[in-house]
């Protein structure tokens, strides 16, 4: 088992975490991704025989009388059902979604506000399908007229998210590309 090492003054490194508290991708019967969990988690699942080691890409754990593998996904041998809720409408739903990109430029930044393709005040509605990302610039420029009418193009059209029901930190997936075969596509 990896452990924190002592840093000069003897305590341990508190930035090293260590492989038993490493995260673990849990599968539902079907492979469908439910959730993370910490290996230790992981190993009790398997070992009482609650769910079973897909990807084993970080070694073994020795304990007296067992060798365990030490778990990047599991998948669990009983299927757990799980509601499905469409995502609510908001800001960062939307900056999300558009993936903090100008839907009208390109331009990639944190400073959006939310324009309606069709303007409310001539009967667009705040829907899915009507709210973009826009950079503040664009949205000035576009104002209460139609793209259109402003003569700017979208770069897609809005729609509903889809919910997967899932969500994995994007940190996370770049130290773990054994999970990527596992996950819908992010696009």
């Amino acid at each position: 088992m990896k452990t924190s090492e002592p840093n000069l003054q003897g305590e341990p490194d508190k930035r090293v975490i260590t492989t038993i508290d490493s995260p673990v991708l849990v599968l539902n019967q079907s492979y469908e991704p439910l959730n993370l969990c910490r290996t230790r988690r992981a190993v009790v699942l398997v070992f009482r025989g609650k769910a079973e080691v897909v990807e084993n890409s970080r070694g073994e754990i020795h304990s007296v009388t067992q060798i365990f593998q030490i778990p990047s996904v599991i998948r669990l041998v009983y299927m757990v059902k799980r509601p499905r809720h469409q995502k609510k409408l908001s800001r960062l739903e939307v900056f999300n979604r558009d993936q903090y990109t100008c839907q009208y430029c390109g331009r990639q930044t944190k400073e959006l506000t939310l324009d309606h393709v069709v303007p409310r005040r001539r009967g667009g509605q705040h829907v899915w399908d009507n709210v973009v990302s826009a950079c503040i610039p664009c949205n000035r420029r576009k104002g209460g007229r139609t793209p259109e009418e402003a003569r700017m193009k979208l770069l897609h059209q809005p729609s509903s998210p889809r919910n997967d029901g899932f969500y994995v930190p994007y940190h996370l997936l770049n130290n773990h590309g054994e999970w990527q075969k596992y996950l819908p596509s992010l696009n």
